[in-house]
């Protein structure tokens, strides 16, 4: 176990403990402002839903790839659905990735008035043909961002913040759920090519959940490329690049890449918290004095992760947008 990537218990946070919110944004924060990233143990999360995701994930990339292929719809507009192996490219300086992966959203009825109004962001979800399918990894959705938003109630004390200003900051977000399928290495990869290429994520944290097989790197400050071992009963968390700007570049967002040469497939479950289309995002006053001033100008949740987004998919359709990572 490396010693660069903490382990944080969240049990002081989640059962109020006297003190424990403290404790917990003390700790977060600390991992925040070095590495930028950490695990979480004692997070909530049922094993058993846990456990149901990821059954769920390897019978969705067991389907025909003809099948997968009817589930891409409008994938670049909505960031739902398929994306098909090598369909991304984290680092452009690479060749495209190689995984394939599933995307949810927020989901919301057809009548909903933001999808009625075509709002950024807003989408339908698409669903494959699997028996009980959608109810687990909405189950599984439910309980991720729950977590993700008691985690913030921590980071906002961290930050100078009353417990609750990420609350309806975060209470209809742009959050992606991403299931993610890495076959075995295959002998004819591009120089350079790899599972996920180095990459920052583009949220506010990033909540991960990766099979015993491994594969995720995290690039230490000083260059050095550390393995983040799966560890039983946590989540690996990471800062992204919206919650470093939040901060005024308190909190950092650090590079990492999926290897996965060990000849087996890896399965992972991601969940990217990334805030609500209309949210201010601005530097928090806490973060910014005389000497330190903001150093970005304020922009819309929807504004910002839609410049990110579009660079990933640049190399397939110019100007379209989607995620991937770990």
């Amino acid at each position: 176990m490396p010693s660069d990537i903490p382990v944080i218990d969240l049990k002081p946070l989640l059962d109020d403990a006297s003190g424990g919110l403290q404790t917990v944004a003390d700790e977060i924060g600390r991992a925040a402002r070095d590495i930028g990233f950490f695990y979480v143990k004692n997070h909530g999360v049922e094993a058993s839903l846990i456990e149901a995701a990821f059954s769920a994930s390897h019978a969705l990339f067991a389907l025909p790839l003809d099948q997968k292929m009817q589930l891409t719809k409008d994938f670049f507009k909505t960031n739902r659905g398929y994306v098909p192996h090598e369909g991304e490219n984290l680092d452009p300086n690479t060749p495209p990735d190689l995984k394939e992966a599933f995307n949810i959203g927020l989901d919301l009825a057809a009548d909903d008035p933001s999808i009625i109004a075509n709002d950024p962001f807003r989408a339908l979800n698409q669903w494959p043909d699997i028996p009980h399918w959608k109810e687990t990894l909405l189950s599984y959705f439910d309980a991720v961002w729950a977590l993700g938003r008691e985690m913030h109630r921590a980071i906002a004390v961290d930050l100078g913040a009353d417990a609750t200003f990420f609350e309806d900051k975060l209470d209809a977000p742009m959050a992606t759920l991403r299931l993610l399928h890495y076959p075995p290495h295959p002998e004819t990869a591009g120089e350079g090519q790899i599972g996920a290429g180095e990459h920052t994520d583009y949220g506010n944290i990033t909540l991960l959940l990766p099979d015993a097989v491994g594969g995720l790197e995290v690039r230490r400050r000083d260059g050095v490329w550390l393995k983040a071992p799966t560890i039983d009963g946590t989540f690996i968390c990471n800062i992204g690049d919206c919650l470093m700007r939040w901060s005024n570049d308190i909190y950092v967002s650090t590079p990492h890449r999926v290897v996965n040469k060990g000849g087996s497939e890896r399965y992972s479950i991601a969940f990217f918290l990334d805030p609500n289309p209309e949210a201010d995002v601005s530097c928090l006053p806490g973060c910014m004095s005389e000497t330190r001033p903001a150093k970005y100008p304020a922009i819309s949740g929807a504004d910002y992760l839609r410049a990110r987004l579009d660079a990933t998919y640049e190399h397939v359709t110019p100007g379209a947008g989607a995620r991937g990572e770990a």
